[in-house]
């Protein structure tokens, strides 16, 4: 019988291993041989991994018999039989025409943790992974894992033990609007918009939207349409259902939602109100900051100062973009950070950027303007904000 890359193709599709996306093309080295007269094997490669098609009707799911076969082309194969997928209970065997075929995919005696990891259980990132045997929560037979790159195999016996989530239900964020389709809250500074990833143990605006949301709830961003630093404070929206979730996360993407931040920054901008127009890339010395980039994505603020001292000024700022780090970027750049930033200036007792308001249409038809007061931290440093003019 012969086997071409497109009936391997669909035997892998069959067994869920490969997918529309995939092509003939990305399979390649096939070699077939007669272990006995009543049966076929067929070895191969797809994306990089080595696999082996038996086609025996005689088979009937012995383990043992099944490796026998393979061991005919590879003494020393390791690896794993597919299960049938389309079968309740734990069979191999899969129909494919008029035979019955078995998939057996070779590993090495050795790989990485992290990556045999992720294979197994290809819904959770490597980099996740990664943490996960940083915390403990992996071992290998019988013992805690010692590192991300420990070398194992197959045979080894792995068990995760994964943390429960933390119970974040007694923890609040003032709303500022709530409907049957957003919901509105003035974030603090230093709270996290959403989680950065596995393990991250302390409460978020997610964690808060979970309970006000249908969008995303298997995920660690339920609700989330756009997001705030960590150490920003002010208005922030989420979706409550799959439907404002499309419009608002559209309106963010394309620019429509019309956003204004008050900030204190250290010295007086000049000039004292402009347009910045410099484009923000990814700084390659750091690659968690920003910086002025001609290479970089566009980027535009509209600022206008509200008060002018020799040592910090209250501005107001429009930004027409959304870069990441924006505002901290572009005030750096006319040699007035924002007061506070860590990185882009010098610390203080918070950043002191505020997301002021948020224009919005929350529904077709309905355009909304949403407020976050200001906190006491800034009228404290500047008690004309108190009326907050001008804004």
């Amino acid at each position: 019988m012969k086997i071409t890359a497109n009936d391997l193709l669909a035997i892998l599709r069959r067994f869920n291993v490969a997918n529309a996306d995939n092509l003939p093309r990305h399979i390649d080295q096939i070699k077939s041989s007669n272990p006995s007269p009543i049966n076929q094997l067929v070895r191969f490669r797809f994306n990089r991994q080595h696999y082996f098609v038996l086609i025996d009707d005689t088979a009937e799911d012995r383990e043992n018999y099944i490796m026998e076969q393979i061991f005919t082309a590879k003494s020393d194969a390791r690896g794993v039989i597919f299960e049938n997928p389309t079968s309740e209970l734990t069979t191999y065997g899969l129909p494919f025409k008029g035979k019955d075929i078995y998939l057996f995919q070779q590993v090495s005696d050795n790989q990485r943790l992290d990556s045999l990891l992720a294979k197994r259980y290809p819904e959770t990132s490597r980099s996740t992974w990664q943490k996960y045997i940083k915390s403990g929560n992996v071992s290998v037979n019988g013992t805690p894992a010692k590192s991300t790159s420990q070398l194992v195999t197959e045979a080894d016996e792995i068990a995760v033990n994964l943390p429960e989530a933390t119970d974040y239900s007694d923890e609040e964020l003032p709303i500022l609007y709530l409907d049957d389709n957003v919901i509105v809250v003035n974030k603090p500074s230093g709270v996290l918009t959403h989680s950065k990833g596995a393990l991250n143990d302390e409460f978020t605006v997610a964690d808060f939207f979970r309970r006000y949301t249908t969008v995303g709830l298997e995920t660690n961003r339920p609700g989330i349409v756009h997001r705030l630093d960590r150490d920003t404070s002010g208005v922030i929206i989420g979706a409550r259902t799959p439907e404002a979730f499309e419009l608002l996360k559209k309106q963010f993407s394309q620019h429509l939602a019309k956003k204004t931040y008050l900030a204190i920054v250290d010295g007086a901008p000049q000039p004292l109100t402009a347009k910045i127009d410099i484009p923000i890339g990814r700084n390659p010395s750091a690659p968690s900051t920003f910086r002025p980039d001609p290479n970089g994505k566009p980027a535009q603020t509209i600022y206008q100062t509200l008060v002018a001292r020799r040592n910090l000024s209250a501005i107001k700022l429009c930004p027409q973009t959304g870069r990441t780090h924006q505002l901290r970027v572009h005030l750096r750049h006319l040699h007035t950070p924002i007061h506070g930033d860590r990185v882009y200036g010098k610390p203080a007792d918070r950043l002191y950027l505020h997301a002021y308001k948020l224009e919005i249409t929350t529904q077709p038809g309905k355009r909304q303007t949403f407020i976050a007061p200001l906190h006491s931290e800034f009228t404290k440093l500047f008690p004309e904000l108190d009326d907050e003019p001008n804004l």
